[in-house]
């Protein structure tokens, strides 16, 4: 019953997209991928904010429900039978009534099961389309029959793009470029790879005195070299998103120095490798949104950039992994090892990780098993010193927002947490 209800609000809300959609004909920007998807929609809306009149998806409202939600200007309604009516009402006052409406949506569009961005495509097809990165073993491929067939979901945008139209690829992205090499569009490609048409060079930590406080780098498109920095975040990840938006301003036809500027206004999302002072004179990596192989890997690397005390790993099961699981926790265990000094595991599948980093030489009193975020939160109060510096990353449903949450050292920078709504909240 519940399954039907579901089914019938969201093609409810499909019909109502489309009707909106086609009364105003904006543009269309679709931001797709395996990881990055939100960091790289923020930059996109914020290169391309002083010239378009838009409207970004909010957080990440990636789904069948997510993107009507971005058409509508809506917020998420969650269980609140008067916000539905209130979101129904918006839409039907959109298509039945002439209302402001803006120039160019981006939309982050996101899959957790087969035929889940084929549903989005049915409402709203792009104008241009941004692929983050398609990694070996993407997250949610237990779901589907190989990553072959994530990537194929995850790239379907491209596919529904018209003859001519911008897309937008990692130059690192080997997966990505195949997929792309008999489309009909025209291709603008980003990364370290040597010839990329925004090619990103020399990456480090960017310093406010003697405090990291995000990261720098130099890019290079059609000869000319500007300097990029991203403030609040760490990891080489970090420069992606604003790369991939100045390639889409190249395949719009928006000057750098324009998008450059608008860029200042970006500000990676709550829980992206964020930085946050923690407990005790600690230095907190907030990367507790989501995780997937790649994006632990990385994160790791991120850690590494750090100089200081002691470096502390707070992993979280990485969910949704299949019949990878086993291998890929087996795979990280043995990263751990290499670039932490601590290791705190959380879930049964971190386990694994833990057993792995423990064979691969990280010392015994060195690894902390627990079952659960608020545990470990707790069991970290007493263990975390000054100078240490501590990343904590895990799947959504790990919930180590929770443990971010125990370890700021002022309270009120919750509100840079994720999953800070009431609703999210009250989930046990």
């Amino acid at each position: 019953m519940k399954a039907l209800l579901r089914s019938f609000v969201a093609e409810i809300l499909a019909h109502l997209a489309r009707a909106v959609i086609t009364k105003y004909q904006p543009m269309i920007v679709m931001v797709t991928g395996s990881v990055g998807k939100t960091s790289t929609k923020d930059a996109v809306a914020a290169a391309l904010s002083t010239t378009y009149d838009l409207r970004a998806s909010e957080k990440s409202y990636n789904t069948e429900f997510g993107v009507p939600f971005t058409i509508f200007g809506a917020q998420n309604p969650w269980n609140s039978v008067t916000a539905w009516i209130g979101v129904v009402h918006r839409a039907l006052a959109l298509v039945f009534m002439t209302r402001a409406y803006p120039q160019l949506l981006v939309l982050e569009v996101g899959a957790d099961r087969p035929g889940d961005l084929a549903k989005i495509l049915r409402i709203v097809t792009p104008d241009a389309v941004v692929v983050t990165h398609l990694p070996n073993v993407p997250v949610h491929v237990e779901a589907y029959a190989s990553p072959r067939a994530v990537h194929e979901e995850e790239f379907a945008p491209a596919y529904a793009l018209p003859d001519g139209a911008p897309l937008i690829l990692s130059c690192d992205d080997g997966h990505a470029l195949k997929m792309a090499e008999k489309l009909p569009v025209e291709v603008f490609s980003f990364g370290f790879t040597k010839g990329a048409d925004v090619e990103i060079m020399n990456p480090e930590p960017y310093l406010s005195g003697n405090t990291v406080t995000g990261m720098k780098a130099t890019v290079i498109t059609d000869g000319t070299s500007y300097p990029l920095i991203v403030t609040g975040a760490l990891g080489r990840p970090q420069l992606y998103a604003p790369a991939a938006a100045l390639a889409l301003a190249k395949g719009l036809g928006i000057s750098v120095e324009e998008a450059l500027k608008a860029l200042k206004a970006y500000v990676p999302p709550p829980g992206r490798a964020r930085l946050l002072s923690g407990v005790n004179g600690s230095t907190l990596i907030d990367d507790s949104y989501n995780a997937s192989p790649a994006a632990v890997v990385e994160s790791l690397s991120a850690l590494a950039l750090m100089k200081g005390g002691r470096k502390i790993a707070v992993l979280g099961d990485m969910l949704e992994l299949g019949r990878y699981s086993v291998e890929e926790h087996e795979r990280l265990g043995k990263e751990v090892a290499k670039s932490v000094d601590v290791l705190v595991a959380v879930g049964a599948r971190s386990q694994v990780v833990a057993s792995a980093a423990r064979a691969a030489g990280l010392k015994e009193d060195m690894v902390h098993e627990h079952t659960k975020s608020p545990e470990a939160a707790e069991a970290l109060l007493g263990l975390v010193q000054e100078g240490d510096l501590v990343l904590i990353k895990g799947s959504q449903g790990m919930r180590m927002e929770r443990i971010v949450a125990r370890l700021l050292e002022d309270q009120k920078d919750t509100d840079k947490l994720v999953r800070q709504e009431t609703e999210w909240l009250l989930i046990k």
